[in-house]
């Protein structure tokens, strides 16, 4: 099956870098995750090669991610360090998806406003439900330990909260970019010159400032999974399952919601919204 564009459905993997990866993309900083020239943009690569000799759109490509980042959810449920261990591999799974459906959509000439939709609702939804599980699977464990309900309900109710505020931190930023277009104003580019020049000194400072305490960074799917994956670990060592889960919780819900404050401040400093 050939693209739309007319290129062949057995490149070479010269010819896909070429196309999939070019600068603009490998450059961009918000759309890309830490990790993608570390590795991820490294490996993806190998798989697109894949996915392009069958019949699987680029749309399908996001389903596939926006599958692995639900089972994420559902993998927090099992019991013990197995069920965290399980997510971690699956928040990997879901960061190749994540770069491949792109990669695709640009080898067949096939990007559209639906796929960058469904890749959005994928990426809020994941990052919406893993708080969301975290705190069901700590209800169970405090539950099973016979602890009082008035103890188990208020974390499941925090972790509900953490739900929101996660999801309203990302929203931020394509808040921007919805303002600025029923504004009627041109698309912000996504590289650091640009990043420079639209924030004011003061943000300037506090940006940098934020570079040596990234705690902003540990609020996307894969970190979350490893910062779980590590608790879940100090839980099983002292013997009480769930427990370090808990304070994680209880913990990043303020911590969040300054984050919140300071995405907002930040935001409203700079000059995008001008």
């Amino acid at each position: 099956m050939a693209s739309k564009t007319g290129r062949s459905d057995r490149p070479t993997l010269e010819q896909l870098r070429e196309v999939c990866q070019p600068p603009e993309v490998r450059a961009r900083r918000n759309a890309e995750h830490w990790t993608a020239e570390l590795y991820l943009r490294h490996i993806s690569i190998y798989l697109t090669a894949v996915l392009v000799r069958t019949r699987i759109s680029a749309n399908g490509v996001t389903g596939l991610m926006i599958l692995a980042g639900w089972l994420m959810s559902v993998a927090l449920l099992i019991p013990g360090i197995w069920g965290p261990a399980l997510a971690v591999v699956l928040s990997q799974v879901q960061l190749y998806f994540d770069c491949s459906d792109g990669e695709v959509a640009r080898w067949r000439g096939t990007q559209s406003p639906r796929g960058i939709f469904i890749d959005m609702v994928g990426h809020h939804t994941t990052e919406a439900l893993i708080p969301i599980a975290l705190g069901y699977r700590v209800f169970r464990e405090l539950q099973f330990q016979g602890t009082d309900a008035s103890q188990a309900w208020p974390t499941l109710f925090v972790a509900a909260v953490l739900s929101v505020l996660l999801v309203l931190n990302r929203s931020q930023s394509l808040m921007v970019h919805a303002a600025r277009g029923m504004a009627g104003l041109g698309k912000l580019p996504d590289t650091a010159d640009a990043r420079a020049v639209a924030q004011t000194s003061m943000v300037g400072r506090l940006r940098s400032a934020a570079r040596f305490l990234p705690f902003h960074k540990m609020l996307h799917a894969v970190e979350l999974s490893l910062l779980i994956l590590a608790l879940s670990i100090v839980s099983t060592i002292v013997g009480t399952p769930g427990i370090a889960e808990k304070w994680m919780i209880w913990i990043l819900l303020p911590a969040v919601f300054l984050v919140n404050i300071g995405h907002f401040i930040s935001t409203m400093a700079s000059s995008r919204l001008r």
